[in-house]
């Protein structure tokens, strides 16, 4: 079983300001202070999007993502900041439905982020329709409100979902990185494409006992936040995984190094609170 006490003295022990302003968010709602949320914004370029540290001062699709993720954990995705990423994503869209970096951005974009790679398209793709879906739970844009999943961002999403729909193999796969599964699942899960995001779910379940803790906590918690049953295969698969990988200090290892460990304890803390 995941012990979750464990994890969260695993974040007050060995994390920072802001991953303990992270906690308290998922614990009991408590709002960051506002210096942390503006360190958070920083950099933001005047159209809306984030440059990543590896592209100077182009706005990327992959670091806006990024720092949505961020500002979703604080809470904080209703912030004009936050808003006008959501916009600048929403206008970065293709006419096919898809999402892919600046073409500047090549010879310095990592491979899930490379501008013309078709497995880099379809993860951006399911990245991107991701935040926005999530966007239309509690954060919708300043247009006019609306009933639809992605509120003003209705048709986007729909776009979203609809190409990476296209691009599952008859397996149910898909051509791309392992985590632009779970988020084009979790996308075609709130557009209420059951049986498309099932099949992609189906094939998750029998990776999990391979996965990492990174993998399993970033799954699990993008799942939950589009409302997926803690209860549903996938979910209860993950959560043997964690509980077999959970360390003896209550924390999760990261694949990126010890200094992401409470990252990845905050993401299971997410998923499983």
């Amino acid at each position: 079983m995941v012990d979750l006490d464990a994890a969260i003295g695993f974040v007050v022990a060995h994390g920072d300001a802001v991953d303990r302003a992270r906690l308290s968010w998922l614990r009991v709602g408590a709002p960051p202070q506002e210096s942390i949320l503006a360190d958070a914004e920083v950099g933001q370029a005047p159209d809306g999007g984030w440059p990543a540290i590896w592209g100077g001062e182009v706005a990327s699709v992959d670091a806006t993502c990024f720092r949505l993720a961020e500002l979703d954990d604080l809470g904080a995705l209703g912030r004009p900041a936050a808003r006008r990423a959501l916009d600048w994503l929403a206008n970065a869209q293709r006419g096919n439905g898809t999402w892919e970096e600046d073409q500047s951005l090549s010879g310095w974009a990592p491979p899930w982020a490379t501008p013309g790679d078709p497995e880099a398209t379809l993860y951006l793709t399911a990245n991107a329709g991701f935040w926005l879906t999530v966007a239309g739970h509690d954060a919708r844009s300043a247009g006019p409100f609306d009933h639809r999943v992605g509120g003003a961002y209705a048709g986007v999403v729909q776009g979203a979902a609809h190409a990476f729909a296209a691009a599952l193999q008859d397996d149910g796969s898909w051509p791309s990185f392992l985590a632009a599964g779970w988020l084009g699942a979790a996308v075609l899960y709130r557009q209420e494409m059951y049986y498309e995001s099932a099949r992609i779910q189906v094939v998750l379940t029998e990776r999990v006992r391979d996965m990492t803790p990174s993998d399993v906590t970033a799954m699990a918690s993008a799942l939950r936040r589009v409302g997926l049953s803690v209860d549903d295969t996938l979910l209860a698969a993950a959560r043997r995984r964690l509980a077999q990988t959970q360390r003896s200090d209550g924390g999760w290892a990261s694949d990126d190094g010890e200094a992401f460990n409470v990252h990845t304890t905050l993401a299971a803390i997410r998923a499983f609170r």
